[in-house]
């Protein structure tokens, strides 16, 4: 049986609340979305809830493992439910688009450094970046229109 997100924030020492309780249901629908988003999808359920509200109700989430937080280079701070099973994402440089992918060894960490200086390392992130099969296609699509489309002015000898 699946506890519900009252007993997940008893649980994990959080009060429920309606703003808690918005963001969760926010993520439960969106995985991998940023701050912004959930505030304006959580304000569709709770109209009064801020900015800062969310923020701290993301802070307060991931601190009790209830959430988790992912930053991809180049682009905000993104949060998700799926938590504890050391996964990593695929990201698409065209489109955004992110995607769980499953630790490869399946035991945390996945990866070990070559020298942990001393830390008690738990965790290790990847973030495998690439094309989605959407862009892959509209890669191709673009470079045969390239290819076999309108001819350059260089190419039919027009200078300026």
């Amino acid at each position: 049986m699946e506890t519900t997100w009252a007993e997940q924030l008893r649980t994990a020492g959080l009060r429920v609340t309606r703003p808690r309780l918005s963001v969760l249901g926010v993520l439960a629908e969106h995985p991998h979305v940023d701050a912004e988003t959930i505030a304006t999808a959580a304000r569709t359920v709770h109209p009064s809830i801020s900015p800062q509200a969310v923020y701290g109700v993301l802070k307060a989430l991931v601190g009790a493992g209830i959430a988790r937080r992912i930053e991809p280079a180049g682009g905000p701070a993104l949060y998700e439910l799926r938590v504890g099973d050391n996964h990593h994402h695929l990201v698409c440089r065209g489109c955004g688009l992110i995607a769980d992918v499953d630790c490869v060894v399946g035991q945390a960490p996945c990866l070990a450094p070559s020298d942990a200086a001393g830390f008690a390392v738990d965790e290790a992130e990847v973030v495998f970046w690439g094309l989605c099969a959407n862009c892959q296609q509209d890669a191709a699509v673009a470079r045969r229109t390239h290819v076999h489309g309108t001819s350059s002015a260089i190419e039919e000898g027009v200078t300026a």
